[in-house]
Protein backbone atom coordinates (compact mmCIF):
# COMPACT_ATOMS: atom_id res chain seq x y z
CA UNK A 1 0.00 0.00 0.00
CA UNK A 2 1.60 3.28 -0.84
CA UNK A 3 2.67 6.17 1.78
CA UNK A 4 0.64 9.08 1.60
CA UNK A 5 2.46 11.77 0.39
CA UNK A 6 4.36 14.41 2.67
CA UNK A 7 5.04 17.39 2.70
CA UNK A 8 7.60 18.96 0.23
CA UNK A 9 11.17 18.51 0.72
CA UNK A 10 12.92 21.89 1.78
CA UNK A 11 10.03 23.13 2.97
CA UNK A 12 8.97 23.65 7.18
CA UNK A 13 6.07 24.39 8.26
CA UNK A 14 4.80 25.90 12.08
CA UNK A 15 3.31 23.25 13.90
CA UNK A 16 -0.20 24.10 14.35
CA UNK A 17 0.16 26.15 11.55
CA UNK A 18 -3.22 27.23 9.60
CA UNK A 19 -3.54 26.11 6.49
CA UNK A 20 -1.66 28.52 3.51
CA UNK A 21 0.41 29.65 6.07
CA UNK A 22 3.26 30.61 4.28
CA UNK A 23 1.86 31.08 1.19
CA UNK A 24 1.49 34.87 -0.66
CA UNK A 25 -2.28 35.49 0.23
CA UNK A 26 -4.30 38.33 -1.97
CA UNK A 27 -2.96 41.31 -1.83
CA UNK A 28 -0.12 40.64 0.14
CA UNK A 29 2.20 41.65 -3.19
CA UNK A 30 0.35 45.31 -2.60
CA UNK A 31 1.12 45.15 1.00
CA UNK A 32 4.68 44.03 0.59
CA UNK A 33 5.10 46.58 -2.27
CA UNK A 34 3.88 49.23 -0.13
CA UNK A 35 6.34 48.42 2.95
CA UNK A 36 9.00 48.94 0.63
CA UNK A 37 7.81 52.37 -0.46
CA UNK A 38 7.55 53.21 3.72
CA UNK A 39 11.55 51.78 3.74
CA UNK A 40 12.43 53.78 0.68
CA UNK A 41 10.67 56.60 2.00
CA UNK A 42 11.87 56.52 5.78
CA UNK A 43 15.62 55.85 4.16
CA UNK A 44 15.30 58.87 1.86
CA UNK A 45 14.35 61.27 4.82
CA UNK A 46 17.63 60.55 6.50
CA UNK A 47 19.41 60.69 3.58
CA UNK A 48 18.27 63.98 3.02
CA UNK A 49 18.76 65.25 6.61
CA UNK A 50 22.34 64.10 6.46
CA UNK A 51 23.09 65.47 2.77
CA UNK A 52 24.76 68.92 3.14
CA UNK A 53 22.64 71.87 1.75
CA UNK A 54 22.32 72.47 -1.93
CA UNK A 55 23.06 75.42 -4.52
CA UNK A 56 22.96 78.92 -2.60
CA UNK A 57 19.99 80.65 -4.15
CA UNK A 58 16.98 78.55 -3.55
CA UNK A 59 13.39 80.26 -4.08
CA UNK A 60 15.37 84.17 -3.87
CA UNK A 61 16.00 83.35 -7.40
CA UNK A 62 12.08 82.82 -8.48
CA UNK A 63 10.78 85.39 -5.67
CA UNK A 64 10.50 88.18 -8.60
CA UNK A 65 9.52 87.43 -12.01
CA UNK A 66 11.47 87.78 -15.01
CA UNK A 67 15.41 88.06 -15.26
CA UNK A 68 17.98 90.64 -14.39
CA UNK A 69 17.01 94.00 -15.18
CA UNK A 70 19.08 95.92 -17.74
CA UNK A 71 21.25 98.02 -16.13
CA UNK A 72 20.76 96.96 -12.86
CA UNK A 73 24.10 96.46 -10.66
CA UNK A 74 23.77 92.83 -10.53
CA UNK A 75 23.56 92.81 -14.14
CA UNK A 76 26.22 94.63 -14.57
CA UNK A 77 28.40 93.24 -11.91
CA UNK A 78 27.38 89.65 -13.73
CA UNK A 79 28.41 90.42 -17.23
CA UNK A 80 31.95 91.89 -15.64
CA UNK A 81 32.36 88.26 -13.89
CA UNK A 82 33.93 85.76 -15.70
CA UNK A 83 31.94 82.65 -15.82
CA UNK A 84 29.29 84.11 -14.25
CA UNK A 85 25.89 83.17 -15.18
CA UNK A 86 22.40 84.69 -14.34
CA UNK A 87 19.45 82.34 -13.07
CA UNK A 88 15.86 84.55 -12.82
CA UNK A 89 16.81 87.76 -10.78
CA UNK A 90 20.62 85.86 -9.29
CA UNK A 91 23.63 85.98 -10.75
CA UNK A 92 25.72 82.68 -9.81
CA UNK A 93 29.00 81.73 -9.35
CA UNK A 94 29.30 78.12 -11.88
CA UNK A 95 30.74 76.41 -9.00
CA UNK A 96 31.11 73.96 -7.99
CA UNK A 97 29.46 74.10 -5.86
CA UNK A 98 27.49 77.51 -6.91
CA UNK A 99 27.49 80.98 -4.74
CA UNK A 100 25.25 83.07 -4.66
CA UNK A 101 26.98 86.12 -5.99
CA UNK A 102 23.78 88.67 -6.95
CA UNK A 103 20.37 89.11 -6.09
CA UNK A 104 18.09 92.11 -8.53
CA UNK A 105 15.09 92.37 -6.31
CA UNK A 106 14.57 95.68 -8.16
CA UNK A 107 10.93 96.97 -8.97
CA UNK A 108 9.08 93.89 -7.40
CA UNK A 109 6.65 96.24 -5.63
CA UNK A 110 8.49 94.82 -2.61
CA UNK A 111 6.63 96.71 0.87
CA UNK A 112 9.02 94.33 2.87
CA UNK A 113 11.54 91.66 2.52
CA UNK A 114 10.76 88.42 1.21
CA UNK A 115 10.14 85.63 4.07
CA UNK A 116 13.42 83.86 2.87
CA UNK A 117 15.80 86.50 2.52
CA UNK A 118 17.99 85.18 4.66
CA UNK A 119 18.98 82.75 2.47
CA UNK A 120 20.67 85.87 0.51
CA UNK A 121 23.39 86.22 2.85
CA UNK A 122 26.23 84.94 0.42
CA UNK A 123 25.85 87.85 -1.88
CA UNK A 124 28.37 90.45 -3.22
CA UNK A 125 25.80 92.77 -5.08
CA UNK A 126 22.04 93.43 -3.86
CA UNK A 127 19.10 95.71 -5.71
CA UNK A 128 16.42 96.76 -3.66
CA UNK A 129 15.84 100.01 -5.86
CA UNK A 130 12.32 100.58 -7.19
CA UNK A 131 10.69 99.22 -4.51
CA UNK A 132 7.57 100.61 -1.77
CA UNK A 133 10.20 99.74 1.30
CA UNK A 134 9.16 100.77 4.41
CA UNK A 135 11.60 101.25 7.04
CA UNK A 136 14.15 98.04 7.39
CA UNK A 137 14.24 96.02 10.93
CA UNK A 138 18.11 96.64 12.00
CA UNK A 139 18.65 92.51 11.82
CA UNK A 140 18.06 92.63 8.10
CA UNK A 141 21.22 92.33 7.16
CA UNK A 142 22.57 90.39 10.20
CA UNK A 143 25.38 87.59 8.67
CA UNK A 144 25.51 89.47 5.02
CA UNK A 145 29.59 89.88 5.35
CA UNK A 146 30.25 89.50 1.74
CA UNK A 147 27.98 92.15 0.86
CA UNK A 148 30.13 95.05 -1.06
CA UNK A 149 27.10 96.76 -3.24
CA UNK A 150 24.03 97.26 -2.12
CA UNK A 151 21.44 99.64 -4.02
CA UNK A 152 18.16 100.42 -2.06
CA UNK A 153 15.66 103.33 -2.88
CA UNK A 154 16.66 106.89 -1.76
CA UNK A 155 13.92 106.84 1.37
CA UNK A 156 15.95 104.30 2.77
CA UNK A 157 19.56 104.59 4.43
CA UNK A 158 22.23 102.46 4.33
CA UNK A 159 22.20 99.66 6.69
CA UNK A 160 24.32 100.22 9.63
CA UNK A 161 24.61 103.80 8.90
CA UNK A 162 27.23 105.71 6.66
CA UNK A 163 30.02 104.71 8.96
CA UNK A 164 29.37 100.97 8.56
CA UNK A 165 30.33 102.12 4.00
CA UNK A 166 33.34 103.26 2.45
CA UNK A 167 31.48 105.09 0.01
CA UNK A 168 27.58 106.36 -0.21
CA UNK A 169 26.27 108.34 -3.37
CA UNK A 170 23.24 109.40 -4.26
CA UNK A 171 21.89 108.71 -7.99
CA UNK A 172 18.21 110.12 -9.18
CA UNK A 173 15.93 108.29 -6.54
CA UNK A 174 18.80 105.38 -5.42
CA UNK A 175 21.18 105.46 -2.83
CA UNK A 176 24.00 103.30 -3.24
CA UNK A 177 26.31 101.40 -0.27
CA UNK A 178 29.73 100.11 -1.36
CA UNK A 179 32.39 99.10 0.57
CA UNK A 180 31.29 97.16 3.75
CA UNK A 181 33.64 98.03 6.16
CA UNK A 182 34.84 96.19 9.17
CA UNK A 183 33.85 97.34 12.08
CA UNK A 184 36.30 95.60 14.42
CA UNK A 185 38.78 98.02 12.84
CA UNK A 186 37.09 100.84 13.62
CA UNK A 187 37.37 101.04 17.19
CA UNK A 188 39.46 98.75 19.59
CA UNK A 189 36.76 98.94 22.42
CA UNK A 190 34.87 95.91 20.52
CA UNK A 191 37.58 93.74 21.01
CA UNK A 192 37.17 93.87 24.87
CA UNK A 193 33.30 92.99 24.17
CA UNK A 194 34.85 89.45 23.22
CA UNK A 195 35.75 86.83 25.86
CA UNK A 196 39.21 86.28 26.45
CA UNK A 197 39.42 83.47 24.10
CA UNK A 198 38.06 85.28 21.42
CA UNK A 199 38.28 88.01 18.46
CA UNK A 200 36.02 89.98 16.98
CA UNK A 201 34.98 89.55 13.42
CA UNK A 202 32.28 91.54 11.28
CA UNK A 203 28.72 90.24 10.84
CA UNK A 204 27.02 92.33 8.53
CA UNK A 205 26.80 96.50 7.74
CA UNK A 206 27.40 97.83 11.56
CA UNK A 207 26.92 93.99 13.14
CA UNK A 208 30.33 92.42 14.93
CA UNK A 209 30.48 88.64 16.33
CA UNK A 210 32.78 87.23 18.80
CA UNK A 211 34.47 83.80 17.03
CA UNK A 212 36.32 81.54 19.20
CA UNK A 213 40.72 81.25 19.03
CA UNK A 214 41.46 77.94 17.77
CA UNK A 215 41.82 75.51 19.45
CA UNK A 216 39.02 76.74 22.24
CA UNK A 217 35.23 76.10 21.52
CA UNK A 218 32.04 76.31 23.29
CA UNK A 219 30.23 78.89 25.48
CA UNK A 220 32.59 81.79 26.46
CA UNK A 221 35.10 79.82 24.49
CA UNK A 222 36.20 78.27 27.62
CA UNK A 223 36.47 74.72 26.05
CA UNK A 224 40.00 74.04 24.54
CA UNK A 225 40.46 71.20 21.79
CA UNK A 226 38.97 70.04 18.86
CA UNK A 227 35.50 69.97 18.05
CA UNK A 228 34.08 66.79 18.70
CA UNK A 229 32.57 66.02 14.93
CA UNK A 230 32.51 62.17 14.75
CA UNK A 231 30.64 61.96 18.40
CA UNK A 232 28.24 64.85 17.31
CA UNK A 233 27.97 63.49 13.24
CA UNK A 234 27.49 59.70 15.13
CA UNK A 235 24.82 61.14 17.56
CA UNK A 236 23.02 63.27 15.37
CA UNK A 237 22.88 60.26 12.85
CA UNK A 238 21.59 57.84 15.60
CA UNK A 239 18.69 60.30 16.40
CA UNK A 240 17.40 60.65 13.04
CA UNK A 241 17.41 56.61 12.47
CA UNK A 242 15.28 56.46 15.07
CA UNK A 243 12.99 59.09 14.33
CA UNK A 244 12.71 57.27 10.95
CA UNK A 245 12.15 54.22 12.06
CA UNK A 246 9.73 55.06 14.92
CA UNK A 247 7.75 57.11 11.75
CA UNK A 248 7.92 53.95 9.30
CA UNK A 249 6.74 51.43 12.34
CA UNK A 250 3.74 53.89 13.46
CA UNK A 251 2.89 54.54 9.48
CA UNK A 252 2.95 50.53 8.94
CA UNK A 253 0.83 49.78 12.24
CA UNK A 254 -1.70 52.28 11.01
CA UNK A 255 -2.16 50.64 7.31
CA UNK A 256 -2.19 47.18 9.28
CA UNK A 257 -5.26 48.00 10.98
CA UNK A 258 -9.01 46.97 9.79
Amino acid sequence: MAEPPGPPRGRSAPLGAAPGHGRSRPGGTGAGAERRARSWAAGTLLLLLLLPPGDAGGEMCGSCPGPLRNGSVVARYCASRAGAESRGRCCLDPGPPRRLLGLDLSNCSLHSLPAAFAEAAPVVVLDLTENPLAALPNSSFLGFTNLQSLAVPLELECPGGSSAWQEVAEHGSSRLCHGQRNPCNSSGELAWLCPENAACAPDGPGFTQCLCASPFHGYKCLREGAFPVLPFCTILGAVTAALSLLLWGTQRRKAKAP
